[in-house]
Order: structure tokens, then C-alpha cells, then sequence
């Protein structure tokens, strides 16, 4: 299957189904003598899998880790790095009834036509199980970004029509965790755990938005035209389940201003020169500029929900169905450290491009 690696120097490629016996990652070049953080590896894994709040899917998976390749005596050995993490509690009978339909806004249909066969069992390889690797893979990153001094979070900052007000630059990353919604105020967890537990006693779902934000981030990352930093970060995001936007700066509410009122000035303060206002981003012309990068990314309504709906069968029929099984009411909290993970990969890639950049000049 084509599709299956993202990156340029730092080279992520996923494998695995939903219902297999395992799912995982490799990541290839990553740099030798970087020493592994495997509890923090297995802690974002962790925060990532399910079943972790009643909010959640009840599927029970340990997630364990288990590094194959790559790693000796605790340290990188810049060959190949393999996370495998097993799967050990699905229940594939639950989707017996699903053989024969295409469920609403699934993949099922789109796969049968390209590939003239699906696995149906918890969607297969569209399933969202595919990003442990990711996150464990990105996890890993960590200890290279931390030789920049670069921080990387990201939040919950919207459920349904439950909004954050805060800017990024007003929010402490310790905050993040301190609820199961991961949004960084109390108040405002509290109305979007109301509104994802109304939506799952109704049999129904809802989507979200999660912001993430870059600081520290060095000037020049990027490599236009193609491989402008803000379209990498925003090919990793679209390529996470349910994910159906994208916007970084001010997005979309640029265009309810004048230039005058939207433009950037540069300013020196002290040794660095930052901007009056960020509306950019932290990227201008597809090149990083020092100052904070900030992105939102829209998840939709998880699409498996226990309501009965009409499908289409695979004879043109259609049939009145219930989809059984273990899902989210809403995928957001559990996706920030997706978000985070990919987002570690993309800045981690882009570094070692600059490092190159760096050498040949």
C-alpha cells in the first residue's frame, strides 16, 4: 500500500490494522548517540490509548511498547528504529453484521473500490488504532527537540459549541492534563464533558478542535516551495482520522481584515527581533521566523454511532443498522497527543534539513 511514509530526511512509515495481531512504526533517520526515554514514550502511548476516562472507547489495550530495532544499550544507532505495540483486546464479532454495508462516512466504501477488498473489522487500516505508532514514533523525538529547547503541546479548545477563549500565548501546557478533556480550564472542561456525555446517552457523537502550539522554535525551518514548513505541518494533521481542517495563525479570520490591519511588523527588542502581533503564525513565506507556531486543527464527529441509520448494502440495498462495538462519543481529548506526535516528526524533520542546509553552506 502506497501512502504509508511521511517525511523527507526523518522518514515515518506505519503498518498494522485495527484488528490485527499488532500495530507499529519505523522511523528512519533519526540521528545516532540520542539516548531513549522510554517512560516517556509509554506515557504518551498512554495518554493516547484507549479506555483511559469514561469518556472513551472501553476497548481495553495495554499499548506496551516494544522497541525492536535501532536502539542499543539505551541509545539511538541511527539505523531504523521499530515500535511494534500489540493489539490484545479486539472483539471482531462485533463488526460480523457490518460485512455486507458501507457505514455512513467510513471509509468502506472508497477502500472496496481501490483496493477491491476491506478488512471490516474496526475499519482496518483506516482505523485510528494505526497512530500509536505515530505517537510513539514522535514520542521519541522529544530528546532531539529538547537540545533546541523547543516545546511542543497541544489542548482541547473546542467541543461541539463549547469554546476556549483564551488565547495560546494565556495558556500553561501544565494546565493540559489536569482534566480528562485535556483543555486547560476547569470551567470550560467541565461544559464540553456535559455536552460529549448528552451526545453519548443520545447514542450520538461530536467533534472539536485541538491548538497546538510550537515555542522556541528557531528561525529558518522550512523548505519552499513545495516543503514550506506550515504545508508539512498540515499534510501530517490531515492524514489523522477524522480531521477535517486546518488552520494555522490567524486562518480563515484573516480575511475579515485589511492588510493594514492583518500585517506583521518586525520589531528588535533586546538581541532578537520578534513581531508585534503573530498574526503569521510563526511561518512567513514557508519559512519559520522565530516566533511562536500556532495551528488549530477540526476533527469531525466520530463517524460509528450506536443510533440506528440506513446503509447501503453491497447488493443496492438498504438496511436499518445499529453499529456495535466500543467507540468514542468524541475522539478529540484522545487525539492531542496524535497532534502533539506528528507535529514533534514534522519540526524534528525540518531540523535535520537545516542542519544539511547548515553543512553545504
Amino acid at each position: 500500500m502506497a501512502g504509508s511514509t511521511i517525511g523527507k530526511i526523518l522518514r515515518l512509515t506505519v503498518f498494522g490494522e485495527s484488528h490485527g495481531a499488532s500495530v507499529g512504526a519505523v522511523l528512519d533517520g533519526f540521528p545516532a548517540n540520542f539516548e531513549i526515554d522510554l517512560e516517556y514514550i509509554q506515557n504518551q502511548l498512554d495518554r493516547r490509548k484507549p479506555g483511559f476516562s469514561a469518556l472513551t472507547s472501553p476497548r481495553k489495550e495495554a499499548d506496551k511498547v516494544r522497541i525492536l530495532s535501532g536502539v542499543f544499550e539505551g541509545k539511538t544507532t541511527g539505523t531504523p528504529i521499530t515500535f511494534l505495540i500489540e493489539n490484545t483486546n479486539h472483539q471482531s464479532k462485533d463488526y460480523d453484521a457490518l460485512k455486507e454495508v458501507y457505514r455512513p462516512s467510513h471509509a468502506d466504501y472508497s477502500y472496496e473500490k481501490k483496493y477491491g477488498i476491506r478488512d471490516h473489522r474496526g475499519g482496518g487500516r483506516s482505523s485510528a488504532r494505526i497512530t500509536a505508532g505515530m505517537v510513539a514514533a514522535g514520542a521519541l523525538t522529544e530528546v532531539l527537540l529538547k537540545q533546541y529547547n523547543i516545546q511542543i503541546f497541544a489542548y482541547v479548545s473546542s467541543i461541539y459549541d463549547v469554546n476556549l477563549s483564551k488565547k495560546h500565548t494565556e495558556i500553561n501546557n501544565a494546565d493540559i492534563d489536569k482534566n480528562e478533556l485535556r483543555c486547560p480550564d476547569e470551567t470550560i472542561a467541565r461544559q464540553m464533558k456535559q455536552a460529549i456525555e448528552k451526545a453519548k446517552a443520545d447514542g450520538d457523537s461530536l467533534g472539536g478542535i485541538i491548538t497546538c502550539v510550537v515555542r522556541n522554535c528557531p528561525a529558518g525551518l522550512g523548505e519552499p516551495i513545495f516543503d514550506k514548513l506550515q504545508a508539512d505541518l498540515a499534510k501530517a494533521m490531515m492524514n489523522i482520522n477524522a480531521v477535517k481542517g486546518f488552520e494555522y495563525g490567524n486562518g480563515f479570520e484573516a480575511t475579515k481584515l485589511k492588510g493594514s490591519e492583518n500585517n506583521d511588523f518586525y520589531q528588535k527588542t533586546d538581541k532578537n527581533t520578534t513581531t508585534n502581533s503573530n498574526y503569521s503564525g510563526g511561518i512567513v513565506g514557508g519559512i519559520s521566523n522565530g516566533e511562536d507556531i500556532f495551528f488549530r486543527v477540526a476533527f469531525k464527529p466520530v463517524s460509528s454511532i450506536s443510533k440506528a441509520q440506513n446503509m447501503l448494502d453491497k447488493n443496492g440495498n438498504m438496511q436499518e443498522i445499529k453499529i456495535e462495538g466500543r467507540h468514542d462519543a468524541c475522539v478529540v481529548p484522545r487525539a492531542v497527543p496524535i497532534v502533539e506526535s506528528l507535529c514533534k516528526l514534522v519540526i524534528s524533520d525540518h531540523l535535520l534539513c537545516q542542519q544539511i542546509h547548515k553543512i553545504n553552506h
